[in-house]
């Protein structure tokens, strides 16, 4: 396990990159203010597993922006990121960075305001040490290392420490999301509904890592979705664990080869009941 003074110094490093990332994201309001979706031309925008599966410019060159402060305090660290994948080091030190520069492309191409930059990091015993999101349109970060407690701030107002839902989730809030493809998409929404029964209402924002935090701050009761990536879960299931909120990460960190249940919080039914089937973690 890592030491503390080490611990707090890795988690400075993340909050450092993820607002790194966050700061190109706010750059779209001088380009197109929300509500309004960006210019397909202007923005690099293309579609990857679905014509509906955006990635843009700014994607990358936050990634870029993320990699750069990792890369600069932790030069022999691994760093795993949507755009640009794996990066391979000399000396290794075991400590590997996962990170999703924009989670919520889709609501970041259209000009919905549900979007971020999240952070990840395992340490080289497999545990997840350290996580941060940051909402920049939402002006909003929420961050936490392993027994160092989960915190969140607006505006850089004073930390607020979290403490995850809080009632039954008869009367709460349901997060979840729907792949691309329309057979798995079928699943999905059959397991969904089975959930849906046990919960006051549903939600489906647009981004993981927020619907995540979200539950850690208790705003929403629980998260499930199937198929989602390493990086959409990474930095977010760290402040969720850090308030003692169940978490079930994927079995596999490709969500796209070897799709899986993530499940953040209680939901009302046995993984057993899940379809498709969840795999063993």
């Amino acid at each position: 396990m890592t030491d503390i003074d080490l611990l707090k110094k890795l988690l400075t490093i993340g909050r450092e990159a993820a607002a790194a990332g966050a700061a190109v994201l706010a750059e779209r309001d001088t380009v197109a203010p929300a509500g309004q979706p960006l210019d397909h031309r202007r923005h690099g925008i293309t579609t990857k597993s679905s014509e509906s599966d955006f990635v843009t410019d700014f994607d990358k060159r936050a990634e870029e922006q993320v990699r750069a402060v990792i890369s600069t305090h932790r030069p022999h660290d691994v760093i795993s990121g949507e755009e640009h994948g794996t990066s391979s080091v000399a000396s290794p030190t075991g400590y590997r960075w996962s990170i999703d520069p924009l989670d919520g492309t889709t609501n970041f191409v259209r000009g919905i305001v549900y979007y971020g930059t999240s952070v990840g990091l395992q340490a080289p015993d497999g545990q997840w040490i350290v996580g941060v999101v940051v909402a920049p349109a939402l002006r909003k970060e929420w961050w936490a290392a392993r027994g160092l407690g989960a915190f969140t701030a607006r505006n850089g107002s004073a930390p607020v420490p979290l403490e995850g839902p809080r009632g039954d989730i008869s009367s709460g809030l349901l997060a979840t999301g729907f792949g691309y493809d329309p057979q798995r998409k079928a699943q999905q929404a059959q397991s969904v509904a089975a959930m849906n029964d046990h919960f006051g209402n549903i939600r489906r924002l647009g981004a993981a890592a927020l619907d995540i935090c979200m539950v850690a701050e208790g705003a929403q009761d629980a998260y499930a979705e199937y198929g989602i990536q390493e990086h959409d879960w990474a930095g977010a299931a760290v402040i969720a664990d850090e308030v003692g909120v169940p978490v079930r990460r994927p079995a596999s960190v490709n969500g796209s080869e070897a799709p899986d249940w993530c499940i953040v919080g209680r939901i009302g039914i046995g993984e057993e009941d899940l379809q498709p089937a969840p795999s063993r973690v």
